[in-house]
């Protein structure tokens, strides 16, 4: 599975967020993903890709996301 089909899932069975929204230009702002959120979301994206995610910084899109983990 792609890396942006498991963050799509991830934001649609945990923050109910429509899947189509999720593409790599889309920001967290613009998805309604605040800190707390992303907290969650980089826990449960660390669970279902057996990573180890450290202290990422600088993620503002989706697409910053995906490369970041592509990268670990």
């Amino acid at each position: 599975m792609a890396t942006l089909d498991t963050v799509k899932e991830v934001l649609e069975s945990n923050l109910d967020i429509d899947p189509e929204n999720v593409t790599e230009d889309a920001t967290f702002d613009d998805l309604g993903i605040d800190s707390l959120d992303m907290v969650e979301l980089i826990c449960d994206l660390e669970e279902k890709c057996s990573v180890d995610f450290g202290e990422p910084e600088g993620l503002t899109t989706v697409g910053d996301l995906v490369e970041y983990i592509d990268n670990l």
